[in-house]
This record gives C-alpha cells, sequence and structure tokens, in this order.
C-alpha cells in the first residue's frame, strides 16, 4: 500500500520556528515530524511514500532523499506556482494511486494503529475512511458525527464555538480508494474536508469514520508543539528514540560529553556531539539536539534546544523553544513559553519575557529586556474576532497601539487605493480608537472615508452608496461599558464572513503588513450629508401619508447615549410628536441599573402624557425596549412575537428571521398569518447573512439583538423600526397593549450552567448519541424537539464563556420545569464525569 504524505506545510502559527523550515520538519525528541510519520507508515508495512510538498520543498527532500536510509521508498510532488490543497494536490498525482492508499498529515504526532483502521476501511467496503478521535476542545478541527456503524452523517469544518455539535474530529488521516479522486477538478486548489468529503456524502458514496484510539497531537501553534515534546517524552505516545537510554528516562547521543558534576533529571534527552559544563542543572523534561554546548551553571527548566545551539554560562532557560544555530550569551534568561528563531543572539543578561517570539537571525543587546515580539512589531491574544466583531476592555485590550496595528492588518487584506468608511459612537475612548485605526488604515495605502460620529444603523445604511470595498464601526460594547466593540462591515453593510476575519487576524499575528510608499499613503474625506442619505432611504419606505394622519405621540429615551439621532426631527416632519428624553451625549456609558431605573422614569412619562407608546433606544442606534399606553415594558420574547406579529399583519405569507432560540411563540403568530419562519445560529452576523439571502423577509432579528428590515439595510434599526411601529398601528388600528394582549402565550425560559471549554465538544456529542436522530436540529448547538409539537429543549454553548445555556420552550409551564431541571442535572453530571476522567484538561 502507498502513503500520501503531506507536507506542504508553512506553518505560519508556529513562527518564528517555520520562517526557514517547512513544519513537518520541525523536530520532536530531535527528529523531523515527517520522519516520526514515516516511522509509523513503516511499523504498518507502508513503504511507499509520495510527500506533496510546496513550502521549501528542498528541505525534506534533501533531508530523506529516496528513502533507503528511512526504511521506505520516497518520491516526490512539488506544487510548482500555488498550493493546490490538501485534496488537489492529491488529485495532482492521481495517476500514481492506482490501489487503496493511505493520505496522513506531516505535521501531526500520533501513533495510532493504522492496520486496524486499513482492517476496518476494507471490512465496511468503504469508499473513503477518515481517522477520527476524540479531543477535549475540538474548535480547530474539523467535527464528525458518525452512526453506531461508523457511517459518517455528518462533519463541519472548523466550527465556531456555538456549532460544536461533537468531540470527534478529523485527524486529516484517510483511508481511501482511487476513485474518489475521479470527483475532484483537474489543477484546481480543493480541499478534502470543504469540497471532496461533502461532494461523497452528497453522492451517498460509502464514507466511514474510524475512531482511532491512542494518541494524536495536531501540532498547529506552539502550545501544542511544546506539549507534543513532553508528551513524546514522558511515554504518552510510542515513538523511536534517536539515542541510547543511558539509564532510567535518560537518552544521551554519541560522542557526548556531560561533566560529572552536572546534575540531569529524567527524563530528558541529549543529543550526539554536545558538551554539557559543570553544575549545569537539567530538569526533568528538557531536551536537547545534536552538537550544542551548554556552559557552566546554566539552569535548564524544560527548553528544548534545538542542534547548533551555544547556552552560555549561567543562563537560565525556562520551558521555551531555543531554535537552530542560535546563541544565548552568559547570565542571559530566556523565560516561559518564549521562541527564539534560528540564527539569533541573545546577549549577556538580557531578558526575553513569557511569551516573547524572536524571529530568525535577530540580534538582542546585552542587558535588554525583551517583552514584545521582535519582528518589527508587537503582538497581541491569539484569536482577535469573538461572537461580535474585536472586543476587549476599553485602552487596557483595545489600545491605540493595538488599534493601528488592527487597521494595517485590515488594509492589508485589501488592494491597495481601496476606500473603506471609519464610524463611530460619541465616546471619547471610540474617538481616540477610530484615530488609531485610521492611522493604521492609511499606513498601508487606503484610503477612508470618515463618517465620524454616527448611529450604526446609518453607517450600514451609506456604505452600499459610497464605492466602498467595507467600513468599521467603533463603540462601547452594548453589553459591557468597560468594553470597545470594533465591527468590520463588507461593501453591503453586513458584518464580515468568518474567512475574511481569518485573513485579518492572520495579517496581524505574522505581522504581515504592507507599507505604503509616500506618495501611496491614504487620504481621509468626510463625506456629507450621510444623514440626508439615511432620512432619504428611510423615507422612501415609509407610507408618508399614514404617519401624517397617525397624530401619533411618541416618547423616545435616548439613554444619553445613541449617536446621530435624527429619528425625532424626521417624525415631526411627518406630523408625529416625539418627546425626547435624556438626549445629551454623556461622556460615560451607563450601567444596567441606571439603564433600569430610566425604563421606569420612560413609563411614567408615557402614562402621564397620554402618549402611544414610549421607546428606550440603545446599542448606538441599534437595539430598543418599547413601554405600552400603560408604562409596562415589552423587551425580549415578547417584543419579538410583537413585530413578527405586527409585520406579517401587514404582510402575510412574508418570511421572518428569527435566532435558533427564539420562542416558538414566532411559529404560532406566522401560522396565523400562512408566514414562514427561518432560524439561524445566534449570533449578528448569521441574522444579516439570512435577511439578505432568502426572498421575501420581511424582518430579521429578535428582541435581543434588535430588528433588520432588508429593504433599508442589513443592520439592526432602532430608529426605522420606531416610525414603522408608527405606520403599522396607524393601520392595523391597534395599540401597543391589544397586540401583546393576542399574542400566543408561551412558556420560555433559560438557564446557564458552568461548562468547561475542553468539555464542550464531549458533551454536544454525548447529546447527539443519546437522542433520536429525527429529534435533533443542529442549527446552533443541539436542539431537542418533541415530534409535532412546539415543545424544545435547546443545549446553546456559550461563544465567549465557559458555560453552556438551556433554553426550554414549550405551551405547558410543567414540561418547561421538568425539562430544564432534567437537563440542568444531565449537564452537570457529564461535567463532573469529565472532570473526574480527565482532571488536567477541564478546568
Amino acid at each position: 500500500m502507498r502513503a500520501v504524505l503531506m507536507a506542504g506545510g508553512s506553518g505560519t502559527r508556529l513562527r518564528p520556528l517555520t520562517c526557514d523550515l517547512p513544519k513537518p520538519m520541525v523536530p520532536i525528541l530531535n527528529r523531523p515530524i515527517a520522519e516520526h510519520i514515516i516511522n509509523l507508515l513503516k511499523r504498518h508495512q507502508v513503504t511507499e511514500v509520495i510527500a506533496t510538498l510546496h513550502y521549501l520543498p528542498d528541505v525534506l527532500r534533501d533531508y530523506f532523499q529516496d528513502g533507503s536510509d528511512f526504511g521506505v521508498q520516497m518520491t516526490y510532488a512539488v506544487e510548482e506556482d500555488q498550493p493546490l490543497g490538501t485534496a488537489g494536490c492529491v488529485k495532482n498525482i492521481a495517476e500514481l494511486l492506482d490501489e487503496t492508499f493511505i493520505v496522513i498529515s506531516g505535521d501531526s504526532i500520533t501513533d495510532f494503529d493504522l492496520t486496524a483502521a486499513i482492517e476496518f476501511h476494507k471490512q465496511k467496503k468503504s469508499k473513503a475512511t477518515l481517522i477520527l478521535t476524540r479531543v477535549p476542545n475540538p474548535i480547530e478541527f474539523g467535527v464528525v458525527i458518525t452512526d453506531e456503524d461508523g457511517k459518517i452523517n455528518r462533519f463541519l469544518e472548523k466550527p465556531s464555538t456555538s456549532e460544536i455539535f461533537s468531540d470527534t474530529v478529523n485527524t486529516g488521516t484517510y483511508i481511501l480508494e482511487p476513485e474518489v479522486l475521479e470527483y475532484l477538478p483537474d489543477n484546481t486548489e480543493s480541499d478534502f474536508s470543504k469540497d471532496l468529503f461533502p461532494l461523497l456524502l452528497a453522492k451517498n458514496e460509502p464514507m466511514y469514520g474510524y475512531i482511532a484510539q491512542g494518541y494524536w497531537c495536531d501540532v498547529g501553534h506552539l502550545d501544542a508543539y511544546r506539549e507534543a515534546q513532553y508528551d513524546a517524552l514522558y511515554g504518552k505516545v510510542k515513538l523511536d528514540f534517536a539515542y541510547t537510554e543511558i539509564s532510567q528516562g535518560i537518552w544521551k547521543g554519541q560522542n557526548t560529553y556531560i561533566d560529572h558534576t552536572a546534575v540531569i533529571e529524567s527524563p530528558a534527552i541529549i543529543g550526539d556531539n554536545c558538551r554539557i559544563g559543570s553544575r549545569v542543572q537539567i530538569e526533568a523534561g528538557t531536551v536537547i539536539g545534536d552538537n550544542v554546548t551548554i556552559g557552566a551553571d546554566a539552569n535548564l527548566k524544560r527548553p528544548i534546544v534545538w542542534n547548533g545551539a551555544i547556552i552560555g554560562e549561567e543562563a537560565q532557560l525556562s520551558a521555551c523553544v531555543i531554535s537552530r544555530g542560535t546563541r544565548v550569551d552568559r547570565r542571559a534568561h530566556v523565560l516561559e513559553a518564549s521562541v527564539v528563531g534560528s540564527l539569533s543572539t541573545v546577549g549577556e543578561e538580557a531578558q526575553i519575557s513569557p511569551g516573547v517570539r524572536v524571529w530568525p537571525s535577530k540580534k538582542i543587546e546585552s542587558g535588554a529586556i525583551l517583552n514584545i515580539n521582535l519582528i518589527w512589531g508587537n503582538t497581541a491574544q491569539r484569536n482577535l474576532f469573538g461572537q461580535r466583531g474585536v472586543q476587549g476592555l476599553a485602552n487596557v485590550d483595545i489600545t491605540p497601539e493595538f488599534a493601528v496595528k488592527l487597521g494595517a492588518a485590515y488594509g492589508s487584506t485589501l488592494k491597495p487605493g481601496s476606500r473603506v468608511t471609519v464610524s463611530r459612537d460619541q465616546r471619547n475612548v471610540s474617538r481616540m480608537v477610530t484615530r488609531s485605526l485610521i492611522a493604521g488604515l492609511m499606513s498601508v495605502g487606503t484610503d477612508i472615508q470618515n463618517l465620524d460620529a454616527t448611529a450604526v444603523p446609518i453607517a450600514r445604511t451609506v456604505i452600499p452608496t459610497m464605492s466602498v470595498v467595507g467600513g468599521i464601526h467603533v463603540r462601547v460594547h452594548p453589553d459591557r461599558p468597560d468594553y470597545i466593540l470594533i465591527e468590520f462591515m463588507d461593501n453591503k453593510g453586513i458584518n464580515i464572513s468568518k474567512a475574511q476575519e481569518k485573513k485579518i487576524e492572520g495579517a496581524f499575528f505574522k505581522e504581515d503588513m504592507r507599507r505604503a510608499q509616500l506618495h501611496e499613503i491614504g487620504d481621509v474625506a468626510y463625506p456629507s450629508q450621510v444623514n440626508d442619505l439615511y432620512c432619504t432611504a428611510f423615507e422612501k419606505l415609509l407610507h408618508v401619508a399614514t404617519l401624517r394622519n397617525s397624530r401619533a405621540k411618541v416618547v423616545i429615551d435616548y439613554v444619553y447615549s445613541v449617536t446621530g439621532a435624527v429619528l425625532p426631527q424626521m417624525l415631526d416632519q411627518f406630523g408625529a410628536d416625539a418627546v425626547v428624553l435624556n438626549a445629551s451625549l454623556n461622556k460615560h456609558a451607563i450601567s444596567t441599573t441606571e439603564r433600569e431605573a430610566l425604563l421606569t422614569q420612560l413609563g411614567h412619562v408615557v402614562e402621564a402624557l397620554k402618549a402611544n407608546f414610549g421607546v428606550q433606544v440603545s446599542a448606538n442606534g441599534e437595539q430598543m425596549i418599547l413601554v405600552d399606553e400603560s408604562g409596562i415594558p415589552i423587551r425580549g420574547e415578547m417584543l419579538t412575537a410583537l413585530m413578527v406579529d405586527m409585520i406579517l399583519t401587514s404582510n402575510p405569507r412574508g418570511t421572518v428571521v428569527v435566532p435558533v432560540h427564539a420562542s416558538s411563540a414566532v411559529e404560532q403568530v406566522a401560522r396565523r398569518h400562512d408566514g414562514k419562519v427561518i432560524r439561524t445560529k445566534a449570533n449578528p452576523t448569521a441574522l444579516m447573512e439570512a435577511s439578505q439571502k432568502y426572498p421575501n423577509v420581511v424582518l430579521a432579528g429578535s428582541g435581543d439583538t434588535g430588528f433588520i428590515f432588508p429593504q433599508l439595510h442589513p443592520g439592526f434599526d432602532a430608529m426605522f423600526c420606531i416610525a414603522k411601529l408608527i405606520e403599522m398601528l396607524t393601520i392595523q388600528e391597534r395599540s401597543l397593549a391589544t397586540v401583546r394582549a393576542e399574542l400566543p402565550r408561551v412558556i420560555h425560559r433559560k438557564h446557564t450552567v458552568r461548562c468547561p471549554w475542553s468539555a464542550k465538544g464531549a458533551l454536544m456529542r454525548y447529546l447527539v448519541e443519546t437522542h433520536p436522530a429525527q429529534n435533533l436540529e443542529l442549527i446552533d448547538g443541539v436542539k431537542i424537539g418533541q415530534p409535532h409539537d412546539d415543545s424544545w429543549l435547546l443545549v446553546l454553548p456559550d461563544a465567549s464563556e465557559p458555560v453552556v445555556h438551556l433554553f426550554a420552550n414549550s405551551n405547558e409551564r410543567d414540561w418547561v420545569d421538568e425539562n430544564l431541571r432534567n437537563y440542568r442535572t444531565r449537564v452537570q453530571t457529564f461535567v463532573e464525569r469529565q472532570q473526574e476522567l480527565h482532571p488536567a484538561e477541564v478546568q
């Protein structure tokens, strides 16, 4: 049997180790990862190996040559022009694959029983068998669900946090029949997980998942690299050691001298031709490569030291990585989780702080203390984007320096000379962050249309009219007054896709920003009549004559925070009476308690003025809470149902889009009006995309997110919603209290349960496996429904916290109470069991 070794990766998340080395050639126990993979293949009688190469192909080819020194026959296929993807590069060598073959990733460490997997493949007469494993945190991998027989039912490539429905993941090792390659086009970039496997599933080709026992680690980032080294050293994975074990747990290479006063704890590896000086302390977990010199009194606490490094006297290395040929001079300190790239020099008594990365061939001066990455800038956390844009503590996480770099990263993903809008709320901190973003954008040659302080709905409305490729809006977070939220929009005003977010993250973390020449630096323009553009679009979608005849009186509470409050002037033009409260722009964000007090005040004012209704506007013009004529608030699920009822009364047979956890009152209302309900993932971007994707959508959103009117713009808009409410109440001759009284009585409750990140995938798989497939809905989380009933329970992992949310929904209160209690206990019991089984992982 032949194997295809996927060895084309550049390992961008392993920088700076892979600047001059392809990822499969990064050493584990002083041998390249690819060599461990070849040893595994050889143990299972697979001795013909075809390596597909792209990034620095000569490094791997020069090391393995024809493979004879390693007991295999090696051939090579190089992607010359551009990467063809995981499947495309295998399709490229289809003529060499005339029988069952294995595809195996060249950047993972494993000791899976490939013989058993091949036997499983043959027994099932499978066309494609994916070797699977179970991991505590599956968010970075492709998640797979199989039936009891091992047949694959569903998979999702690299899910977002809330999309996890199992902890069983794709390891990138496949056993394939040659005919599956016929489904792939020639010389075209394609991927196994994104392209081939979904196609095989759709064609009903026999495709199975073999859940392998044993060790597997995808060496995809620096933490995983260190973890794989330590696991291998402690025997958690079966690998071949290149050296002789001179005592229990200590391996030493040939021609290596160790001074008799040196103290070495096991386990540890010291390679060939090394020199270990007097009184050197080497703690358990240390890996030292070939041709390494370590000076007297040096202290090594679990570092990984590559070939040819020179460590000076009294140097201190702590759980760091020292790459090939690097020199660490006398009394220098390299601290935990830091990485020094090849051929660099760390001067005497210099210190590299924890987590800092130094790119290859850099020099750190004597006595220097390095707190930031030494590339050409500094760094931040690994994931920029959360559930909704980039967010963090104002002026702590989201600083001017961070914003400059973020602007440059975003601009670098666009073509030079592109134009983007930038807008913000009125807070001083938002002004500061916006100016820094603009500086970063200009530095990479991006032109700015500065909308200045503008409500989010206004920004989303004008973006499609301005010949821009997208926009950025900066504001205080709607739910966290100490947080800043930075949202990126495309040229339609919709929040950008996950793929675009990944591009920005890649540019940010790889420091891969272009620098414009002086004459290319971006320009800033301040477009006029932005509010007029919004007002014109707004007016076109309303029945103005109805508004003029309504004589409506509305009380609007702006909670000291809504920018670009154009609504009162517009309502005045339409003949409606708008009473505005708390419209001055307060410099400080309002707390939840203060907002509730203002809502009570609003209710009193509505009653006193005998107004038609009141509305509290928040989230810079996106969200709202209604107050009916009696002063009673309408929010959350009741607000969702009320808006759906009113819009479908005006637009029978229309389509509404709501998040997966919205109350079933929505479906009950829609049935009254012969309407259609589409449910999406529980995030704002999914609602925006669906509002534009499906035909005849008249409303999208919920009481919690706000409401979208797709004909106006693809974002949430409380201002238009207020005007539309006046119009609909007038035409329908109803009041909010009467609408509310006619809504279905649905019991909808929520409970939150703590669940560590590492247990979420296992919990979702457990729920999927313990319920009949016909009762499950996996739009987002796991929704367990009752056949022919509006009763359901949803278990939804939180995207940013180590918790899961339980939503129970039914017409019967007892059903809700019983199931919420039952599933809360089930989740808590499952999490406790996981903690007992994996105490180190579930924290």
